[in-house]
Order: C-alpha cells, then sequence, then structure tokens
C-alpha cells in the first residue's frame, strides 16, 4: 500500500513510499483510510520531539487520526462490520495514519457522523478528544465558569470554542486581527488580537487556561488564573505528576522535574494548578462527539485538502501556523466528498 513515512527524525520531507499491508488482530479492525488530518504532534514526531515520551521503529509512516471504511474485522469484533463508516484517533503507539489502510484496536473507533463527509469527519478525533477531555474531564467547565482558550481560529482552537460554549461557560481566545469576526462565529465571548492587544493585561481571574501555544505564552496564563484555578497544557513541558501517571522510568521523571521547576514556582506562587495533558484515545468520548455533530451542536473547520501525494504541501501549512481550522490529507481520491 502507499504510504507518507519518515526513515530518521529530523526529515523535514515525507516520502511517498510502497509498504506491506497492515495486519489485524483478533480486537482489530482492518480500514481502507479515505481521508486523515495533519496535527502538531505528527511535526513534533517528525523532528524527533516526542522521542522522551514515544519510541518508534524507522521508517515510521506519520498520522494520528482518519475516517474511513472497515474492509475486515477480527474475531473477536462484534460491534462493527464490514462496510461501516468510522474514525478514530489511534494508539500512540500504532499511528500511522497517512496511508491507505490501518489496523486498530475497536475500542478506539466511533461511527462517523452520518451528516459529515469524510474529509469533515478525519479533521474531529484527535482534536474533538483533546478538547473534550481538557474541557470536560479535567476541568469540567460549567456555565459560572472563565476559560481562555489560546488560539481560536487553530485546529484545537475551533472545536474546543465550541464544546466550551455547550457547557454555557464565558469563553475568550486569541488570534490574529483577520480572524476576530471568525471566531465571535464559532462563541467567543471574549477576543483577543494577539497583534494588538496582550491577554495577560486584558483579561484577569480566569477559572481555567487551555494553553496550546508553550513558551512565554503558557507563563503568562498564570498572570490570568485565579487560586484554585487550572492551566491545561498539550504544548507545555510534562512535570513530574505526568511522568508519574505515564509510567515513565525514575531517571525520566527526574528530568521533568528539574525541567518544569520554574513551572512548580509559579504553580505555587498563583495557587493554581499545571496539567500537561496528553490525549488518550476513546471510541466512547468520539461517539458523544458524534451525537452532537449530528445534532448540528458543533461543526468542523477545514483549512485545506490535500492528496496523498501533496502531502508535503499540507505539512508546510501547518508549520507555518497560519491554518484556520485543520489541513485534511486525502487518500481515497474515489470515496472523496461522500457521507
Amino acid at each position: 500500500m502507499n504510504s507518507a513515512l519518515i526513515r530518521k527524525y529530523g526529515q523535514e520531507t515525507l516520502e511517498i513510499a510502497k509498504v506491506p499491508m497492515p495486519e489485524i488482530s483478533e480486537n482489530d479492525v482492518l480500514v481502507k483510510i479515505v481521508a486523515a488530518s495533519i496535527n502538531p504532534i505528527d511535526l513534533k514526531t517528525q523532528a524527533g520531539k516526542m522521542k522522551m515520551l514515544l519510541k518508534y521503529q524507522m521508517p515510521l509512516i506519520l498520522g494520528s487520526d482518519f475516517s474511513g471504511v472497515i474492509v475486515e474485522v477480527g474475531s473477536n469484533i462484534s460491534d462493527f462490520q464490514k462496510g461501516d463508516k468510522v474514525y478514530s484517533r489511534v494508539q500512540k503507539d500504532r499511528i500511522g495514519t497517512f496511508a491507505e489502510y490501518i489496523a486498530v484496536d475497536q475500542t478506539d473507533i466511533a461511527r462517523k457522523p452520518t451528516n459529515l463527509t469524510f474529509e469533515e469527519a478525519a479533521s474531529i478525533p484527535l482534536v474533538g478528544l483533546t478538547s473534550y477531555q481538557a474541557l470536560y474531564d479535567i476541568m469540567q467547565l460549567t456555565a459560572q465558569d472563565k476559560v481562555l482558550i489560546q488560539a481560536g481560529s487553530g485546529g484545537i482552537g475551533t472545536i474546543a470554542i465550541q464544546l466550551a460554549k455547550l457547557t454555557g461557560a464565558y469563553v475568550a481566545t486569541t488570534t490574529s486581527t483577520k480572524n476576530v469576526e471568525f471566531v465571535k462565529q464559532l462563541g467567543a465571548d471574549k477576543v483577543i488580537d494577539y497583534k494588538k492587544q496582550k491577554f495577560e493585561e486584558e483579561l484577569q481571574a480566569y477559572d481555567y487556561i487551555f494553553d496550546t501555544m508553550g513558551g512565554d505564552i503558557l507563563k503568562n496564563a498564570f498572570k490570568i488564573v485565579k487560586p484554585g484555578g487550572k492551566v491545561v497544557t498539550i504544548s507545555g513541558i510534562p512535570n513530574e505528576v505526568f511522568a508519574k501517571e505515564y509510567g515513565l522510568p525514575l531517571w525520566k521523571q527526574f528530568l521533568l522535574k528539574v525541567a518544569s521547576w520554574n513551572i512548580r514556582k509559579l504553580e505555587k506562587a498563583t495557587e493554581s494548578q499545571y496539567i500537561f495533558l496528553f490525549m488518550k484515545p476513546s471510541g466512547a468520548q468520539l461517539a458523544l462527539l458524534t451525537d452532537w455533530f449530528e445534532q448540528d451542536k458543533i461543526h468542523p473547520v477545514i483549512d485545506q485538502i490535500v492528496s496523498l501525494e501533496e502531502i508535503q504541501k499540507g505539512i508546510d501549512r501547518s508549520r507555518s501556523g497560519r491554518a484556520k481550522g485543520k489541513i485534511i490529507v486525502r487518500v481515497d481520491q474515489q470515496t472523496v466528498n461522500e457521507k
């Protein structure tokens, strides 16, 4: 089958190459991938920035989420059958959605929303689950809460704003001048134009901050979080608490404890809680999102669609940081735009 892969970390251009078809276990389904999406974790993995947490063998097919059609089921599969249209964020040790087929555990898939195309569905799993777990599982947002969602026009932000508004929470976000009206249409109550304003000077006493940027932007989040609040990040430094929960060896726990020392000082000074989120695949949570999409409560946002052969164009677009919504890789040219 065709795939897009790297042969070493730091390889800037993905290689289109033929690889063997995946084999399935008794708990797997084999899916013919129609579309996949490009996510920041793909770029980090490509650059070798995830080696502390994830260990992969080369050559490595990149790609973390997809939509497609089941073509084979394992002997233990009872809830799905051949022909089912599904979508998923695969397990971190089983990535490889930039390819024509993938084997995936049945617990990680859900039926594709019937009102979405395959391209639209492929835009959802990673960002949808990440946002759901940050806003619903960790923050447990309510209508009484105020939350800042960084980068509102990005892949995560476009879905996170909509999910946060379903709870009735007050939502602030950051974006560039050209996207101010766009994020307001998504539901943002307060918009900070980072070209003209600094969020840490405009906002105060927020219950929660959902950080997707890291660096100084993450550090400045502690200037607006209220005592007892939470700063949840997907781009900051993993801390010792995460390292223990993730089961990392003691030497890695120690390294992350040292690396996150300044963050821990900010955490204590503001009497807040810092949480590094490493999203977990979940077919059950995807099924909840499916219901909301089919009820028209939330909507996908797509920036660009490229073919598998053009995937480098999509990677470069993602790396630029200028995408509005998700960048989609159309793998199967014959099943496009179907619902």
